[in-house]
């Protein structure tokens, strides 16, 4: 009997360079600085609320929309936090995770025909969603060595078939961030377009130095053509619960919703009462997660000094990226083998994140939410390069 033989619809896409180095340092036994995990767990207060909701039958169904005690907790975090009001009922959706935020938002707002730009380096789930919507991505590279966006090049971009603009701020893996000015400008080149604005912020909570995060809920002109997602799993050391949240103006929510319902339909209850809980009870969490970080960010820099990598301190996220030159001269998707094989760390190739799969630029990218004695004995093994 034949067998079809199915024909992708990503034929240029392999397993994800996250799962290819977390599946080699798990086989390896190789120190992983690599992926975006955090080796500690969520707070026990919140763990224990978790259970709670479990031990109290709340098993069952969300609403698809997510739970209206979390969503009220999201609306009160928007108005605190950016001076945003949001209609707990209309403007929030609680899904699974950031990356279905995008992956939904994306889907129910792009098709056929359509351009979707996304600025190099570029999260690697933004462009097979785009393909998958039968739409083309074109991909503009940011300016070295700020990852600033060419706003020339931006604007020369823009055109009658520009569907979405996907923006990732605080940048991953740069940590860049956006200034005021720098929003005004956009709203400014789309005031004429029919485009609208997704903005990948899971990141929100993690800004260094007392800099300011200008997020795009606190840019009224923005935010009425936007849908911006964030994600607790970030926020709370939990990136296995996949629970995260969008926030957009109802005509858009109704949309993203449509699609969300069929991809997800609802995110676990217990979880969602739980965060709930615990950000009414520990509001400082968010505030103090900058601290928190920026405190690895600091070890992790003092450590470096030891070793001839190089660096500009990053800015926000759990990532620091570090120029691997003086050390060799291959690329860097080669150096990220070469070193996991030979020196037992994992790291990310910031190639994955640029078209093509390619960079001229010898970096690799390190996750500092580690515990510190992990942070040290990586740059041990780095110390010796």
């Amino acid at each position: 009997m034949a067998v079809p033989v199915p024909v992708s619809r990503l034929p240029r896409v392999g397993t994800t360079i996250f799962t290819v180095m977390s599946r080699l340092a798990a086989d390896l036994g190789a120190i992983n600085t690599g992926q975006g995990v955090p080796d500690f767990d969520p707070p026990p207060r919140l763990c224990d609320l978790v259970t709670d909701h479990l031990r109290a039958g709340h098993n069952q169904y969300a609403p698809m929309a997510g739970t209206p005690e979390l969503r009220e907790a999201i609306a009160a975090k928007l108005l605190r936090r950016y001076g945003r009001y949001a209609d707990a009922q209309t403007d929030i959706t609680v899904t699974a995770g950031g990356t279905e935020a995008l992956c939904s938002s994306i889907q129910s707002l792009v098709g056929s025909g359509d351009e979707v730009i996304l600025f190099d380096p570029a999260y690697d789930s933004y462009e097979p969603v785009v393909e998958l919507c039968g739409a083309t991505a074109r991909r503009l590279p940011l300016l070295r060595p700020e990852f600033s966006i060419d706003w020339d090049r931006l604007a020369d971009t823009l055109n009658s078939r520009t569907r979405l603009v996907i923006l990732n701020v605080p940048h991953n893996p740069s940590g860049a961030l956006l200034s005021r000015a720098d929003l005004d400008r956009l709203a400014d080149l789309l005031r004429p377009t029919g485009a609208f604005v997704l903005a990948d912020e899971v990141y929100e909570h993690m800004v260094f130095d007392g800099r300011e995060f200008h997020s795009l809920n606190s840019h009224e002109e923005l935010a009425a053509r936007s849908i911006v997602v964030s994600s607790f799993g970030k926020t709370y050391h939990a990136t296995g619960w996949k629970i995260g949240y969008c926030v957009a103006p109802e005509a858009l929510s109704v949309e993203v919703r449509k699609v969300h319902q069929f991809n997800t339909f609802a995110v676990a209850t217990p979880l969602q009462r739980a965060i709930a809980d615990f950000m009414a009870e520990c509001p400082q969490w968010e505030l103090d997660l900058a601290r928190f970080y920026q405190a690895k960010r600091d070890l992790l820099l003092s450590l470096l000094r030891s070793t001839r990598l190089r660096f500009s301190p990053t800015a926000s996220t759990y990532f620091q990226l570090v120029d691997y030159s003086e050390v060799s001269d291959l690329p860097d998707d080669a150096f990220s083998m070469w070193l996991i094989r030979e020196h037992g760390v994992a790291t990310i190739p910031v190639s994955p994140f640029c078209a093509a799969g390619t960079s001229p630029h010898r970096q690799v990218r390190l996750c500092f939410a580690k515990q510190d004695p992990t942070l040290r004995a990586a740059v041990e093994r780095l110390a010796m390069l």
